[in-house]
């Protein structure tokens, strides 16, 4: 038992500490072994002090940055049926919807008269909208100016196996119709064991990569997220940043990564199996290893919306150096019974607070300003 458990370090771990934090305060890269032994052995203090050292190298001017945007779920309706979600309906329920373009046109609107530069777009997974339909809808939204990020890997599959297209043809017709970014839902946990039992109807862990890398191929920019504290283990978070960790190797698309725990109030994961919350102490936790492990990545963001705004003021001293959304509107999470609000204002507020200067942003990480 380690010392993060409450026992005190043996000689032996406090060498291989001591060892792994000068690689890190030189930028060096940690190996799998060395994740493990900083997940068992550091503590709490030992992981900021690591995280906050790589944020302050990777962002010297002390900027935590956050873009206006709003988060369209178009539509409920969706066959996957994932454990682990709150929101979706089934096709056959009639309390399901699907946003008309009218609808969708008078959200954005909304989102550019606050200021907002984009649109986070994800919808469940319907059974009966041909791609034509997505491609019609990319056209009718880019007509606004908005930028548009949206369309996790999950939806990419789906779309793929409606019309008999590859992945490749797939994101050509959707870059051609206006999509510009993609953001990086339904990863959950890269690890297949875990995938098959709480979302067997989605997108295995191999498919998910592929859809990012072959987005990056094609010059979308996209995101990376890990959705943890269910039913996986440790070394299965691991294998997830590894994965993420080598796709960025090879092909440097991702702008950022955004971990968050699993929300479980009104799950049917959380009725089958017994799942303690995430308490802040293990979200922080993680978002620091996040930070010391995945390297080549230049932004971490902090997850207000599962977390509050405490806990994410927090954050910014364990590896994160981005806020986030302002999340004009939010569905799923708080489906799940979590319905935390910043406004800019806000998140301005708090990151002064924190002693940080705060910047608006676009997907890219380009400075409004």
């Amino acid at each position: 038992m380690g010392a993060a458990k409450g026992m005190p370090m043996q000689e032996s771990q406090k060498k291989e500490m001591a060892a792994i934090t000068e690689k890190v305060l030189v930028g060096g890269r940690i190996s799998d072994g060395e994740f493990l032994t900083l997940e068992r052995d550091a503590d709490l203090y030992q992981l900021a002090f690591l995280a906050d050292a790589i944020r302050r190298r990777l962002h010297p001017q002390g900027l935590v940055t956050y873009v206006v945007d709003r988060n369209i779920n178009y539509t409920d309706i969706c066959i996957s049926a994932c454990k682990f979600c709150a929101f979706f309906s089934a096709p056959e329920d009639s309390s399901g919807y699907l946003l008309t373009f009218a609808q969708l046109e008078q959200k954005i609107r909304e989102t550019q008269d606050l200021g907002g530069t984009q649109i986070l777009l994800q919808g469940g997974l319907h059974p009966d909208k041909p791609l034509e339909y997505y491609e019609e809808m990319l056209r009718f939204m880019k007509g606004t100016g908005i930028h548009v990020h949206g369309f996790s890997p999950p939806e990419v599959c789906h779309f793929a196996t409606l019309s008999g297209l590859t992945i490749s043809e797939v994101l050509q017709r959707l870059i051609a119709a206006g999509l510009d970014s993609m953001p990086g839902g339904g990863a959950e946990i890269l690890s297949d064991r875990v995938r098959q039992a709480v979302a067997p109807r989605k997108c295995s862990a191999d498919q998910w990569i592929a859809v990012m890398e072959e987005a990056h191929h094609q010059g979308l920019r996209t995101t990376a997220t890990m959705m943890f504290g269910h039913i996986e283990t440790i070394a299965e978070r691991l294998e997830h940043l590894r994965r993420l960790r080598e796709l960025q190797d090879r092909t440097g698309g991702f702008t950022a990564f955004i971990p968050w725990p699993f929300q479980p109030d009104n799950t049917a994961l959380a009725q089958q199996v017994e799942i303690e919350k995430s308490t802040g102490m293990g979200y922080l936790r993680m978002l620091a290893l996040s930070r010391i492990y995945l390297d080549n990545f230049d932004n971490v963001q902090a997850s207000w919306v599962t977390q509050g705004p405490k806990i994410a003021q927090l954050s910014l001293f364990f590896g994160a150096n981005d806020f986030g959304s302002t999340m004009l509107e939010e569905n799923v999470v708080a489906a799940a019974g979590v319905s935390f609000r910043l406004s800019e204002q806000e998140i301005r507020r708090l990151v002064k607070d924190a002693g940080f200067e705060p910047r608006q942003r676009l997907m890219d990480y380009t400075l409004i300003g």
